[in-house]
């Protein structure tokens, strides 16, 4: 954790920063979650929007980066007490704590917290919460510190959300160079798809899609061409999806597609036969032609797994025995 003298002028430079992102909502909520681990020497930190019923993770750093889109009840939330009550909260042990969501806390890793609301103008428009794996990790100094950030985060993200919810949400959890949907999206949507799946008793499945070539293209023809061959792979994913379902890039040549409904396993091979039909077509490019190729692994929910991270696990793997067998 920074020293006392050193605190103070790094709240300034986050400010800062906060103030150059201006109405980049997403920029905002992930700069100050990164931000705050280093500030108050916390294991993880988490911004949480308020979402209907629900507490909603949608920026996340350290421990807490792999549970983007997780999505906890209001009312049984430290992070929901502190946007109804106004007020900063902190919790020493969450095995021992009943304002706490215990289940998710250790999933994610979480013994104690400080959870400060984002207000604004009398509004509380989300939380920021640092966390730790430790007990008993966060005082007083810490909350004065917090404090001092939360005012201009909060301004930050009110006006944001008052001129432009739509687009500005919309920003926050689409890729923007294919303008699909990013892995936070795509996570929380998949969590909502379990839960579904067992009230409903309805198939669901995740492909986990790898763009083949595309190193070899970068290096050959420059990132520009690279790009190029992205945004067309991501069109034609669209082109066989419905609109029921969610098409999501997660990283660089990685994609995601959730299909929901399916009636059994064949609707997962017959999209997947689709796409790779979908790909026989050449991309044609400044005079170039450059071949569209890909690895599919899929998985089925609920039969595959009953967490989000399992069933992409599942489906990833089989994605790479897949990209091994293409290789062979």
């Amino acid at each position: 954790m920074l020293a006392p003298k050193n605190k103070l002028m790094e709240v300034i430079r986050i400010q800062t920063e906060v103030c150059r992102l201006g109405a980049d909502l997403g920029g905002v909520m992930n700069l100050v979650a990164e931000e705050t681990l280093g500030l108050v020497g916390a294991d993880g930190a988490v911004i949480e929007l308020a979402e209907g019923e629900d507490m909603v993770y949608r920026a996340a750093a350290g421990i807490a980066q792999g549970s983007l889109g997780l999505r906890l009840q209001r009312v049984s939330s430290l992070s929901g007490l502190a946007v109804d009550t106004g007020e900063t909260l902190c919790c020493e042990d969450t095995e021992t704590d009943p304002r706490v969501n215990r289940e998710a806390c250790r999933r994610v890793g979480i013994r104690s917290m400080i959870v400060m609301p984002l207000r604004h103008g009398g509004a509380t428009v989300g939380v920021l919460k640092a966390v730790s794996a430790q007990t008993g990790k966060f005082s007083a100094t810490e909350a004065d510190v917090l404090q001092l950030l939360s005012g201009v985060v909060g301004a930050a993200m009110f006006y944001a959300a008052k001129y432009d919810t739509e687009a500005l949400f919309h920003k926050a959890t689409h890729d923007a160079m294919t303008d699909l949907a990013n892995r936070s999206l795509f996570m929380d949507r998949l969590r909502s798809v379990l839960s579904r799946s067992t009230r409903d008793k309805r198939l669901s499945g995740v492909l986990v899609v790898d763009m083949d070539g595309l190193k070899q293209t970068n290096d050959n023809y420059g990132h520009r061409v690279g790009d190029a061959v992205i945004v067309e792979f991501s069109r034609r994913l669209k082109n066989v999806s419905r609109k029921s379902d969610t098409v999501a890039r997660l990283g660089g040549d990685e994609f995601g597609l959730i299909l929901t409904p399916i009636d059994s396993r064949d609707g997962l091979f017959a999209t997947v036969n689709r796409l790779h039909s979908e790909l026989v077509e050449p991309f044609l490019f400044e005079g170039q032609s450059f071949r569209l190729r890909a690895s599919v692994g899929g998985a089925i929910v609920p039969e595959d797994g009953e967490e989000a991270e399992q069933i992409v696990e599942v489906a990833d793997i089989r994605m790479y025995e897949v990209k091994r067998g293409n290789r062979a």
